[in-house]
């Protein structure tokens, strides 16, 4: 029995220490598939991005579809709180935008490359999966729904003008899907570098087209029965206008949801972080909005009043040739947009099925699962293609929280400034605004879609 004890516990010991190597082994088998995925998800596949990436990635992402309605959203706020809300909303979305930027590397020798992994790091690990996620979801969902029927919209009314004898006009729902084939196509680059070309020639466009808005608005001269009062006849359609028109505001200033899957792609070093080139590109993207922006928005409501249309290239008829160039500038870059805001919730949906589905990393799913949401997209605009009510509808609930105030929101929580100092005020003010936004515009476009429905007939 006393040699027994010995024997029993020198076999023993060697089995612990032998089950180390295999720990970890698997250890570092785990590692090495989580790079294998990493490697292959389109966000965080490529880090070999410049500075100017980032200027016309967030060009792209920013300026699209919005600014074509900032003439609407004026005639529905006024001249004195329309000019103070575009002023204030740049301003605003500049500083959450800035946040970000800073917030991506707060944690030395960590990188958040998602909206998401940077809400987890403020509200913790199932909190901020919950909060950031289903409002990024919304936004980069609604913003492509959207831009299916904006495309669809701009391809109709190249052919209406070119074709002027043509009774039976094509419905919209052709031309959505005509718009969204491109997609079934485009959908396959794998990662936001691999789409630089085309948010660069979609950056392009749209300072193109937004020239071409204004300059054919002062072209075509103020109109003669031109009114600047407020269109709807009651104070509550007044009111309910001047919300929507808040979203439309809100949608105009989207870029946020992609900044941080943006700035992923850019390398990073101790001695030169990512903020700085990817900074560089943001003030120089938020030049190109302001010159978009305000000259479209104020010269446009100048000419036409409280009767321009809800897309001022619709309101504007003539020169035919230009109205034709600008339209085709608006399909080219909003199919760039598409794109840009498709990225993050390919790389969502590949990490699903990857990582929590334990599907295969495979071309063949990429293929499937692209083609699904383009498809879903592409349903969902031709079934509700209010376009205005969508913008301001959109804007307010999703857009106003990640644009406005969730930056300010997660710079609290990391950086902790001491209360009532200058950065917890300006944080507050965001917040508050933020909050109004988001509550009071839904209401306007959630009653626009409504409206506009009442005459409308599913697919025709």
């Amino acid at each position: 029995m006393g040699t027994q004890a010995p024997s029993d516990y020198s076999f023993s010991a060697p089995s612990k220490m032998d089950e180390q190597p295999e720990k970890q082994a698997k250890i570092d088998e785990k590692l090495q598939r989580q790079k294998e995925i990493d490697d292959w998800l389109p966000i965080t596949s490529s880090r070999n991005a410049k500075w100017w990436y980032s200027a016309f990635h967030n060009v792209t992402a920013m300026v699209g579809a919005g600014v074509l309605s900032l003439p609407f959203a004026m005639s529905n706020l006024g001249w004195g709180p329309g000019i103070v809300i575009l002023i204030l909303s740049w301003v605003i979305t500049l500083f959450t935008l800035w946040q970000m930027v800073e917030m991506h590397e707060i944690v030395p020798g960590k990188r958040f490359d998602r909206y998401h992994e940077l809400g987890q790091h403020a509200f913790g690990e199932k909190l901020g999966l919950w909060i950031v996620v289903p409002q990024q979801l919304i936004c980069e969902v609604g913003v492509d729904i959207v831009y299916m029927v904006t495309g669809g919209k701009s391809l109709q009314k190249v052919h209406k003008i070119v074709r002027k004898d043509e009774k039976d006009s094509i419905k919209l729902s052709y031309f959505i899907m005509i718009f969204a084939s491109a997609h079934f196509v485009l959908a396959h680059l794998p990662n936001f570098n691999s789409i630089s070309g085309v948010s660069l020639a979609a950056a392009v466009m749209s300072l193109s087209y937004s020239t071409i808005a204004w300059t054919a608005s002062v072209h075509k001269g103020v109109q003669a029965d031109v009114d600047y009062g407020y269109l709807a006849h009651s104070t509550s359609g007044t009111v309910f206008n001047f919300f929507s028109a808040l979203g439309d505001v809100a949608f105009a200033y989207a870029g946020h949801n992609v900044v941080l899957e943006i700035q992923a792609t850019i390398p990073s070093t101790p001695g030169n972080p990512s903020k700085k080139p990817m900074w560089r590109g943001v003030v120089m993207a938020y030049i190109v909005v302001a010159l978009c922006y305000f000259p479209v928005a104020l010269i446009g409501y100048y000419t036409f009043g409280n009767k321009v249309e809800d897309n001022i290239l619709i309101s504007l008829e003539k020169p035919e040739w230009l109205i034709i160039m600008a339209n085709m500038f608006v399909v080219v870059h909003v199919i760039g947009s598409y794109q840009l805001y498709a990225m993050p919730v390919f790389d969502m949906i590949e990490t699903v099925l990857v990582k929590k589905l334990n599907f295969r990393p495979t071309t063949a799913l990429r293929f499937i699962s692209r083609n699904l949401y383009v498809a879903f997209t592409m349903f969902v605009g031709i079934t509700f293609p209010f376009f205005g009510g969508l913008l301001g509808f959109f804007g307010g609930f999703a857009f106003s929280p990640t644009t406005y105030f969730l930056p300010c929101i997660m710079w609290l929580a990391i950086k902790k400034p001491r209360k009532f100092s200058l950065s917890w005020i300006v944080n507050w003010i965001c917040i508050t605004l933020g909050l109004m936004l988001m509550i009071l515009s839904p209401i306007g476009g959630l009653r626009s879609i409504i409206i506009q429905a009442k005459n409308y007939k599913f697919y025709n």
